[in-house]
């Protein structure tokens, strides 16, 4: 009996069978997006993966936006000008939507 790729089993999925999708490739951008979803779930802005309710949970939220305003300082003249204002941008609309639900005692 021959060995299978774990690649192959991997793409299987747990139906088997099943090609998964082809994920993003992984760079910066994709990175922060990422960052950005999961503090968009913890702010209820968006449902988590998987369904449910949407639900706020402002220390979870404060928690990645400061991760993002970590990742801002500790990359500074190290982004091009896109991945600056992408991050400028994320961050500015994170912390007015967190400022504004801990504003109204969410």
């Amino acid at each position: 009996m021959e060995k299978q790729d774990n690649a192959t089993n991997e793409a299987a999925g747990p139906k088997g069978g099943q090609e998964a999708p082809p994920l993003p490739g992984i760079n910066f951008s994709t990175f922060i997006f990422s960052l950005n979803s999961s503090a968009l779930v913890h702010l209820g802005m968006i449902t988590a993966p998987g369904g449910g309710a949407k639900a706020i949970n402002l220390p979870l939220a404060k928690q990645t936006i400061d991760i993002l305003g970590m990742l801002e300082a500790k990359t500074a003249g190290n982004l091009t000008d896109e991945e600056i204002n992408l991050l400028s941008n994320m961050l500015h609309d994170l912390r007015m939507m967190y400022v504004k639900l801990k504003e109204q005692g969410a």
